[in-house]
């Protein structure tokens, strides 16, 4: 089990450290409304990790793989929350830019926790890919005559760890970065970027084509 679970730590930390939907929400939410709303998006997502690999041990994301409808259902409206966080990014950067000459001076307002929280859990919930990445990745490191249910709950606690660790390094340097930078033309620039990134991953996602894992 030893072998295997350091097997997994390996893999999934490829993986974790490479950038991705939930990285970009904890790095634009770290940037824009400091460190704190940054660590809440963490847990949030955190969170929905939590639930997805509770719901591979009981077999439930075998749903995804078994039901187009399911992954398509949960496909779509993923793509529409997507739109509507990168419609709201974009919303926030023209209102900035519309006052930008007024708050030159002024410090930013910072975001609610639970807000970032919410925003953390949804996007992680709604994107079926994080289902089908348990439900795909864990099996295969499986030792023959483990426990499925324990050794998909020990994979799963390494993976929050890992993505914790990655999450706890990722919004500090954004904080740092937003510290340094605090012109609202930065904050508003990087709205826009986001804005425009959350669209190419609902596209991303929309393109799938109800594409699901063998």
């Amino acid at each position: 089990m030893l072998t295997s679970a350091l097997a997994f730590a390996g893999v999934a930390a490829l993986i974790n450290v490479t950038p991705g939907l939930d990285t970009l929400l904890v790095l634009r939410t770290s940037v824009s409304h400091g460190r704190n709303a940054g660590l809440a998006a963490s847990l949030g997502i955190l969170a929905g990790c939590l639930v997805w690999g509770f719901a591979t041990a009981v077999g439930l994301t075998a749903l995804l793989t078994a039901s187009r409808v399911a992954y398509d259902t949960l496909r779509v409206a993923g793509a529409a929350y997507l739109v509507w966080l990168g419609a709201s990014a974009l919303w926030r950067s023209r209102r900035a830019a519309a006052s930008e000459t007024e708050t030159e001076q002024a410090a930013p307002a910072p975001r609610g926790r639970w807000a970032a929280f919410r925003a953390g859990v949804g996007t992680n919930l709604l994107n079926p890919k994080a289902g089908v990445f348990y439900m795909s990745l864990i099996p295969q490191f499986t030792p023959d005559g483990a426990s499925v249910f324990t050794a998909t709950l020990v994979f799963t606690a390494i993976d929050i760890v890992e993505l914790a660790l990655w999450y706890w390094v990722v919004s500090g340097a954004a904080s740092a970065l937003s510290e340094r930078i605090r012109r609202p033309a930065f904050r508003r620039r990087m709205e826009q970027a986001s804005g425009v990134a959350f669209f190419g991953f609902a596209a991303n996602l929309l393109a799938e084509g109800g594409r699901k894992t063998a």
